[in-house]
């Protein structure tokens, strides 16, 4: 069955608008519908969309619009405080977890580069699952929202490293641009002092004269998002650093909190895409073969992620409370879990059993850290009343 886009669109928002309704009727994260969606509707499915990605590429623009919406959330001096206290706790865990993600693939009989892969895999929280679920108006304000947040910041800025060193290996026309490390380095300073110069004698000229016209901030905030993640691509950074970068510049502006009410429903629609491209990567017939090491790792990431939080976290003078749930919130993999196993499938690095192990044990831990997550925590997309905050 061949489809355009506005078939495809149909056939997704249509879908996820009645998986969405059985979902809250059954008492289910919403996050779940949505990849039960691309993996029914998927090339591995039905097959009724073929061709799902350019839907992964659409959603990426997602993930892209939140971490902006982060970054208008953190003004500098916030930021630097925040990164000071969290460092730490990021670089030690990090540790930790590539540890158990190497040292599982190789019990299994995997090659040491794909052990390599599934161990940076394996370092990283999910910043979609982490933001998303963090009450915007409560936990953002809150001591557990700053933490959470400066240590997916910096897990962000780990993965530039991890991809840009997988980058160079491989040769997959959707990964990031290869670029030195020492270009990278000197590039994120000049990129960060330029944003915060124009936002300064750009921007702010422009939203003062034009204020009264919300379409035309609507349209400027969102070309300044695309831009300065644009260079910061082309500079060898991933497009979330950029995202974030333009955020961050913007985050001292009196039309911050503006601009984050009204990207809201943009945001929204763009992962809701992301995440049904997630569920149609997901090959149920190479998945099958590989099925008890998937299950091993996304358990063993599950079992280990949060009580590592904990520990570390109550070792700096965390409460008990406080800990455990930074812990749950971040105690699963990533989307950039995902993006790195694709380039390094593209690059040759890792076999397509091993992709599906990582992706795997990706999707595992995303679901279940939702359904721990909305059961016992306030979030904004909570079944419970009590918890719902947004």
């Amino acid at each position: 069955m061949q489809v355009g886009i506005i078939e495809s669109f149909f056939l997704i928002f249509a879908g996820a608008a009645v998986l969405a309704t059985v979902a809250l009727f059954t008492r289910q994260p919403l996050l779940v519908a949505y990849m039960a969606v691309g993996a029914l509707l998927g090339p591995h499915g039905f097959a009724w969309i073929p061709n799902a990605e350019f839907v992964s590429d659409i959603g990426h623009i997602g993930i892209i619009f939140l971490l902006f919406l982060v970054g208008l959330d953190l003004p500098p001096a916030k930021l630097r405080n925040m990164l000071g206290e969290s460092v730490v706790t990021a670089l030690a865990s990090t540790a930790i977890f590539f540890a158990l993600g190497f040292g599982l693939l190789w019990s299994f009989g995997f090659g040491w580069i794909e052990c390599l892969v599934a161990g940076i895999a394996c370092v990283f929280s999910s910043t979609i699952i982490g933001i998303k679920m963090l009450p915007t108006t409560v936990l953002h304000h809150r001591h557990v929202g700053e933490i959470v947040i400066s240590l997916l910041l910096i897990q962000d800025l780990i993965a530039i490293v991890a991809l840009l060193a997988l980058a160079g290996f491989g040769a997959d026309q959707g990964s990031p641009a290869p670029g030195h490390p020492l270009l990278v380095v000197a590039a994120f300073p000049i990129i960060a002092a330029g944003a915060f110069l124009g936002v300064k004698f750009i921007l702010t000229p422009l939203l003062a004269r034009f204020d009264a016209f919300n379409e035309f901030i609507f349209l400027l905030v969102i070309g300044w998002c695309l831009a300065i993640a644009t260079v910061s691509h082309l500079a060898g950074m991933s497009l979330e650093v950029g995202a974030i970068i333009a955020g961050v510049s913007l985050a001292s502006s009196p039309i911050a909190q503006f601009v984050t009410d009204n990207l809201r429903p943009l945001r929204d629609f763009f992962l809701i895409l992301f995440f049904f491209s997630v569920g149609a990567a997901i090959d149920p017939a190479v998945l099958a073969k590989v099925i008890w090491p998937a299950l091993c790792l996304g358990g063993a990431m599950l079992v280990v992620k949060p009580p590592v939080f904990r520990w570390l976290l109550a070792w700096q003078g965390e409460s008990r409370d406080t800990s455990w749930e930074i812990g749950c919130r971040l105690g699963q993999a990533s989307e950039f879990s995902l993006l790195v196993t694709t380039v390094a499938l593209g690059g040759a690095l890792v076999g397509g059993e091993a992709a599906h192990v990582i992706q795997g044990a990706t999707v595992l831990t995303l679901v279940a850290s939702t359904y721990l997550v909305i059961f016992r925590y306030p979030s904004p997309i909570a079944i419970s009343d009590k918890l719902r905050r947004d």
